[in-house]
């Protein structure tokens, strides 16, 4: 998923502890119960300050204990964005389900 977000509500970095809050990103090409390198972690970054910011939070996550195991998220620069097929939008409004589980940043 790309994301555009406006800096002056929400900082990058905020985006980023949202964003390891809301998986395990200790498994490697999985989520759930989602197998396959089409479900590997990964932060995207457009400028070389948000590939910092990613990088130094990643290891201070990697230090502090919060995971078990090692994150192994990848951090690249952003390519070419593809938008999902027409049947993978609004998925879950679409079963009728509220969202996805949305918790708490990390801190």
């Amino acid at each position: 998923m790309q994301l555009t977000y406006d800096p002056s509500k929400v900082s990058y970095e905020q985006l980023l502890k949202i964003f390891w809050g809301l998986h395990d990103p200790t498994t490697l090409n999985r989520q759930g119960p989602d197998i396959g390198s089409q479900y590997r972690s990964g932060v995207y970054f457009h400028t070389k300050e948000q590939e910092q910011e990613a990088r130094a939070l990643k290891s201070k996550l990697d230090t502090s204990g919060h995971f078990k195991h090692p994150i192994v998220t990848e951090i690249e620069p952003a390519q070419t964005f593809w938008r999902a097929e027409e049947y993978h939008q609004k998925y879950f409004q679409r079963r009728g389900l509220p969202s996805c589980h949305v918790p708490q940043p990390i801190e």
